[in-house]
């Protein structure tokens, strides 16, 4: 058995530059560099390596060991989710029924406040919560262009309005790699990011009016913003405390869409109908929309079934929902799942006073559940689609094909981050970080909200930021004695508001809506100054809960 050590040159200062160099050759590569995130992750896994086996004399077997270990968790439960989440994102869209959705809420209104909180909070939201990685962004702002926005305003609103759905992105894929790495209880983790976003949340849609309008915009569309964040707050803080992250944004946006709905058809009624209005109403049946949305009617319906075992409703609303019945299912499918300690890995590292109070084996189970993973969820979404819309065979291996030519290089890239996170974990450099940042103190509940937007701004993704700095947030936490689960969620929470101005999102807004290079420098700095403002909110949000109300937290 291998004992971790945690300062490595001698003192704590030089020892956390040291460990941090993996993590700061990734982010160079990607922020500065400008190079492919597969080879940023590949080449900060390396650096990984040869830090791990040379400053911190890790077994040359227990570091490859700890990669493979990484890698295999970014690909099945992390990756498989995000691939069967696309995959149905795809054959929606190879069928035309994406379309009709697209038309049906671009048309609920003809008003222009109203037409940016159902069209980039929403819907986008709802995007976010389905699919994820980027397509949130170019899809909704895509369709404001086509309502006569101007592409600079189009392209920045969406920007904006895509920060309440992202920790709970594609079916919960962040919350998940957070899980992963740290340990953590996912219901813990669900909960207290769904703590932590729902009061930003309820403002965002109002934030975004008034960047549109100023008081003018929010006289007009005030009270719709407001309705519209309380609905999703509501609903998202509901469902990631009793339900899970899995369908936190779906659920969140689909009950924002229906209110703003509601307001839509109020409004319609109670004002004088222009022409253009008129045209603002619906171009499809109710038949024909229903069939649009069922491949997301039917991931809902898995997902609750695979996972419904789970939700703990508070009484006495816990008779309405069939608690026993759905883990009596879940159990007969784990029959194929099987669990085992990593090889070569599992208990053969331990860790070290003052990370633990006493010497501790590290271990390393890996759950191999292929019948019951939220991925699945959404692969039996497909089938149960491809059935409904009557897609031929070979039409549905051509999206299969077309969805893994797509994925390749971000799969290898989940893979190669999560190795990175691993052997980082598992050689005792997070650790070294994490005696390091113990010294902001009573401050670090702020601080660690900004690691999470500083990871999200140079990776593009919450998840990748989740599994970099996860499990530093918990070593912190517990050398400080704060709450490990508030301090992680808050790394995914904090790193929401850096998905505004990360490289890859201002770049996919921008390719959507046609603008310049010189544009998207512009719509860079627009963002920026929102983007410190929010994470700076999520900040307090932090200390509000670590200080103020710690019972609220999990």
């Amino acid at each position: 058995m291998w004992s971790q050590t945690y300062v490595t040159l001698g003192s704590l200062a030089p020892s956390a530059l040291l460990a941090a160099a993996p993590v700061v050759v990734m982010l160079f590569l990607l922020g500065v560099a400008r190079k492919p995130a597969w080879m940023a992750g590949i080449s900060g896994c390396l650096a990984a390596f040869l830090l791990a086996v040379t400053a911190y004399h890790m077994p040359l077997n227990l570091a490859v060991n700890s990669m493979a270990y990484g890698a295999a968790y970014g690909l099945l439960p992390i990756g498989w989710i995000v691939f069967t989440a696309i995959l149905l994102y795809r054959l929606a869209v190879e069928t035309g029924q994406f379309e009709i959705i697209k038309d049906s809420i671009g048309h609920l209104t003809g008003e222009k406040y109203l037409q940016a909180l159902v069209i980039a909070f929403a819907f986008g939201a709802f995007i976010e919560g389905a699919s994820g990685f980027g397509s949130p962004v170019a899809v909704a702002s895509a369709m404001l262009a086509g309502l006569g926005f101007a592409p600079f305003e189009a392209a920045a609103i969406c920007l904006l309005a895509n920060t309440a759905p992202v920790a709970f992105g594609a079916i919960g894929t962040p919350i998940v790699g957070l899980q992963s790495v740290t340990g953590l209880p996912m219901g813990d983790l669900s909960a207290d990011v769904g703590r932590l976003c729902a009061p930003l949340a309820l403002i965002v849609p109002a934030y975004v009016i008034g960047v549109m309008g100023g008081k003018k915009g929010l006289k007009e569309a005030g009270f719709a913003a407001l309705i519209c964040g309380a609905v999703f707050a509501i609903v998202q803080f509901l469902v990631s405390s009793y339900v899970g992250p899995y369908l936190t944004a779906i659920l969140s946006s689909l009950a924002a869409m229906g209110a703003m709905v509601v307001l839509c058809i109020q409004r319609r009624k109670s004002s004088a109908r222009t022409a253009h209005d008129n045209q603002a109403q619906s171009r499809h049946s109710a038949g024909a929309m229903l069939l649009a949305w069922s491949p997301y009617i039917f991931l809902v319906i898995f997902v609750l079934l695979l996972n419904g075992d789970q939700i703990k409703l508070p009484k006495p609303f816990d008779v309405l929902w069939p608690t026993s019945q759905l883990a009596s299912l879940k159990a007969f499918l784990n029959h194929a799942s099987w669990v085992f300690g990593w090889p070569g890995l599992h208990n053969l590292v331990l860790k070290m006073p003052p990370v633990v109070k006493a010497p501790a084996p590290y271990a390393a189970s890996y759950t191999f559940n292929p019948l019951t993973t939220s991925g699945t969820a959404a692969l039996y979404a497909v089938f149960a689609s491809a059935i409904l819309l009557r897609v031929p065979p070979a039409k549905l291996a051509r999206v299969f094909w077309l969805t893994m030519k797509q994925l390749a290089l971000p799969t290898l890239t989940i893979a190669s981050v999560l190795a990175l996170a691993y052997l980082m974990n598992y050689s005792g450099a997070t650790a070294t970080l994490g005696l390091t940042f113990s010294a902001s103190g009573r401050l670090f509940p702020f601080f660690s909200t900004l690691l999470g937007w500083i990871g999200v701004f140079l990776t593009g993704s919450d998840t990748s930021a989740n599994a970099l700095f996860g499990n530093l947030q918990v070593v912190t936490a517990n050398a400080l004695g704060f709450n490990p689960s508030l301090m992680a969620s808050a790394n995914s929470a904090g790193g929401v508001m850096g998905k505004m101005i990360s490289v890859q999102s201002i770049a996919v807004a921008g390719a959507a809506t046609g603008l310049s290079r010189k544009d998207e420098a512009g719509l860079m700095r627009f963002t920026l100054k929102h983007s410190i403002f929010l994470a700076a909110l999520t900040g307090l949000v932090t200390l509000f809960y670590t200080y103020v109300m710690p019972a609220w937290a999990r």
